[in-house]
């Protein structure tokens, strides 16, 4: 069975800001956050965006590779830590962690895997989430600002230029 093409949505700055709006509002409700995570590379600029607007000031980077792995199961890989904050860092605080997309679900399950074995309290958030590719049938994100089955393309990512985004669904995060 041929896999059909990706549809790709691209972004204004107008769209991310009225993305960040929804996200807000649901941050509000959720109350305070001892601490915000931004998940490489993805999530430093959502990331910094939400850190400035709920004045949290306690802002940690975690970066996760996942190998290359040719066969039949290369979703199936342990992840890399290049970088995660030390443990004293996240016991007993709640730590909202944010990505921009929730494709397979593989970075943010990591992530949130980690801050729990630290003793952290993670909530989890992706700007949009596509539960049509997720390989995690039971989790998904605490907050997103919208749900998608395209392949995003942000308004900070126009410059890498259009021929970088996949024809084709792959294993990416």
């Amino acid at each position: 069975m041929a896999k059909r093409p990706i549809r790709r949505e691209l972004l204004t700055w107008d769209d991310v800001e009225q993305l960040m709006t929804v996200l807000l509002g649901q941050f509000r409700q959720a109350g305070e956050f001892d601490a915000l995570m931004m998940i490489t590379r993805g999530g430093i600029i959502p990331g910094g965006m939400i850190a400035e607007a709920l004045d949290i000031h306690d802002v940690l980077t975690a970066s996760v590779r996942f190998p290359q792995v040719l066969g039949d199961q290369p979703l199936a890989v342990w992840p890399t830590f290049l970088q995660f904050p030390d443990d004293s860092l996240l016991v007993d605080r709640r730590v909202l962690v944010v990505d921009d997309v929730w494709g397979s679900g593989r970075t943010s399950s990591a992530v949130h895997g980690r801050v729990v074995a630290a003793g952290g309290r993670p909530a989890m958030c992706v700007v949009h989430f596509n539960p049509y590719r997720s390989l995690f049938n039971k989790a998904e994100p605490d907050y997103y600002g919208a749900v998608t089955d395209a392949w995003i393309v942000y308004p900070w990512e126009i410059d890498q230029g259009l021929d970088r985004i996949p024809s084709r669904p792959s294993g990416a995060n």
